[in-house]
């Protein structure tokens, strides 16, 4: 099934935002992913299996550099264009 995500990261008493970011960047098109990373979250659209194994990984990559909350809104309804 395909599916769609909005992934938000907010670093914890992170001095930089970016590196979180780009942490979840990297981590889904290491996923063969694409993700469109925009000023308030990041869509990506994926196969479901591949989709949530990869923003698990996004999660551990981000979480290595500090605490941080992701919030993530997925759907089978709403897909964004890859």
């Amino acid at each position: 099934m395909t599916v769609s995500a909005q992934i938000s990261v907010y670093p914890l008493r992170q001095e930089h935002l970016g590196p979180a970011v780009e942490s979840v960047r990297s981590a889904l098109e290491e996923h063969r992913l694409t993700p469109h990373v925009g000023p308030m979250s990041t869509t990506v659209t994926g196969e479901s299996g591949i989709m949530f194994a990869a923003l698990a990984d996004a999660f551990t990559k981000a979480a290595s550099s500090g605490e941080l909350v992701m919030t993530i809104t997925i759907s089978n309804a709403c897909l964004v264009a890859s």
